[in-house]
């Protein structure tokens, strides 16, 4: 049975992923009178007095909204919200099951920027923080940004910053095994979507040499008018010497290829163009830029992918759950820079000097503790 038929199989059995259960149990009039009527009405009567008290009183300090429109699925585009369900439940089953916060799956029936940013504000009051996901670019950045800015509490885009948490921990393990240093470093990206993005940025605040971020019309650069207003600011603090010219051109002599874009566009002429010992992670789900078999075979030293079935695996779910407890814990407002790449790093010393080698320079996604790991970083970072 492939995993496709057995999915269907399991999710119509079980119809979801997700169920809601209590904390206490309602067995007597006593319990129903301090539980709800007449009791509650003092808990609701100190949290309206001090509104910080819901962290206090109820479950918000643990609770994470998982926020769709369902623009961009997985590798399935604009599905649309009811489509999206499965994928939000699995992403709260998710943060249950390796950071024990309660997550709840909210798919919208609109892909209005205005519209979503308008309802996320106005259920905030109900969670301690925000999970947007599956949110297609460009639209994402303005949301994310706004919310960040309008709410006070964290606003996490997975899609962008748990990916470039992972690849970020990839790259400096995969280094330490090749012997090259991250300022010499030539990096590829090939995606100029919200992943792509969001790894291009971090790579340059972890002190990349030079990163090139291609679309399918090339290389970004500075200066060119066509480019959408995030496309510029991307352009503009990579991509500094303005190279112009196709992903094949600027693939030859680069160290890393990061691929966030579309199956089968990398050949095995272009990672062997690649300077020697190259780092490669075709990362489209689920048909990777290029086989890992194929990579191997024209000369990459490591190759990692989206994928379980192959060795390197390079999942978000490393990151989220742990960088969310640790910003709970903190009592963190918004999500920093400087937390992201504490998680990178403490994500990267998650597997030992004598586990790493090519074929495991993460940790295995089902490793105990690694999520405790990253919040204990990220929760330091923000206190700091």
């Amino acid at each position: 049975m492939d995993y496709y038929m057995e999915a269907l199989q399991i999710h119509e059995k079980y119809r979801g992923k997700m169920q809601c259960s209590g904390k206490m149990e309602v067995r007597t009039k006593k319990d129903l009178s301090v539980l709800y009527t007449p009791g509650v009405a003092a808990v609701c009567r100190e949290i309206c007095r001090n509104p910080q008290d819901a962290y206090r009183y109820t479950n918000k300090g643990n609770t994470v909204g998982v926020v769709t429109d369902g623009s961009a699925v997985l590798g399935l585009g604009n599905i649309g919200g009811p489509a999206a369900i499965p994928v939000m439940e699995g992403k709260a089953l998710l943060f249950k099951t390796f950071a024990d916060i309660d997550a709840i799956p909210i798919c919208l029936a609109t892909q209005d920027t205005e519209e979503i940013i308008a309802i996320v504000k106005a259920i905030a009051p109900t969670l301690g923080g925000i999970n947007l996901e599956d949110v297609a670019a460009p639209r994402c950045f303005e949301i994310e940004k706004r919310l960040q800015e309008e709410l006070d509490i964290p606003v996490f885009h997975d899609d962008q910053h748990g990916t470039a948490i992972v690849v970020a921990a990839a790259i400096i393990n995969g280094i330490k095994l090749v012997k090259k240093n991250m300022v010499d470093l030539k990096i590829v990206v090939s995606g100029a979507g919200a992943a792509g993005t969001a790894i291009a940025k971090m790579m340059m605040s972890m002190g990349a040499g030079e990163v090139i971020v291609c679309d399918k019309m090339g290389a970004i650069a500075a200066g060119d008018e066509t480019l959408t207003t995030e496309m510029r600011e991307l352009a503009r603090v990579t991509n500094k010497r303005r190279q112009s010219g196709s992903l094949k051109e600027m693939m030859v002599n680069a160290d890393v290829f990061i691929g966030v874009s579309a199956p089968g566009i990398v050949s095995e002429e272009m990672v062997n163009s690649m300077n020697r010992d190259a780092i490669v992670f075709p990362m489209a789900n689920p048909e990777p830029e290029i086989l890992p078999q194929l990579a191997k075979g024209a000369g990459a030293r490591i190759v990692g992918t989206g994928r379980s079935d192959y060795p390197n695996q390079i999942n978000n779910v490393l990151a989220f759950p742990g960088v969310f407890k640790g910003a709970l814990k903190a009592g963190a407002k918004r999500i920093t820079e400087e937390m992201k790449m504490a998680a990178a790093r403490a994500l990267a010393d998650g597997i030992s000097a004598e586990e790493l080698n090519e074929e495991a320079i993460l940790p295995d996604v089902l490793c105990p503790g690694i999520a405790d790991r990253v919040a204990e970083a990220a929760a330091r970072a923000w206190n700091r």
